[in-house]
């Protein structure tokens, strides 16, 4: 097992790893839409948003030498599933023709009171 860091993706905020690989599956945990650079959480505007956390995951999974053609599931987490067809929009412009498997989830809060929360699984060859 081998955890993961990158400095382009946001520090943990408690006691996770970005992200852990297992043998040649890397397990991804829930990004949410911080600027790695300014620590800040993205608000107000919903598709930087969706952009910032996705964008976040696939950082991690280069820094663990794949690219967004391994990822193989993406659980996204929605505090306001009405925004289902925005975030499609800007998952279909970051994922390209990849269709990895995915789950879309409704909750009531999400942790700093985020908008969403992206987590991945990725296949590493």
């Amino acid at each position: 097992m081998k955890y993961i860091y990158t400095e382009k993706a946001p520090k943990p905020v408690g006691p996770y790893s970005q992200a852990v690989l297992v043998g040649n599956l890397l397990f991804v945990s829930g990004q949410l839409p911080i600027n790695p650079s300014s620590g800040e959480l993205v608000r107000g505007d919903f598709k930087e948003a969706a952009k910032q956390a996705l964008n976040n995951v696939i950082e991690i999974v280069r820094a663990s030498g794949g690219d967004v053609r391994n990822i193989a599931k993406v659980t996204v987490y929605l505090r306001d599933i009405t925004r289902f067809s925005e975030f499609n929009e800007v998952y279909s412009e970051l994922m390209g023709g990849h269709k990895p498997a995915r789950a879309v989830i409704a909750v009531s809060s999400i942790p700093r009171d985020a908008d969403l929360m992206v987590e991945a699984i990725a296949y590493l060859e």
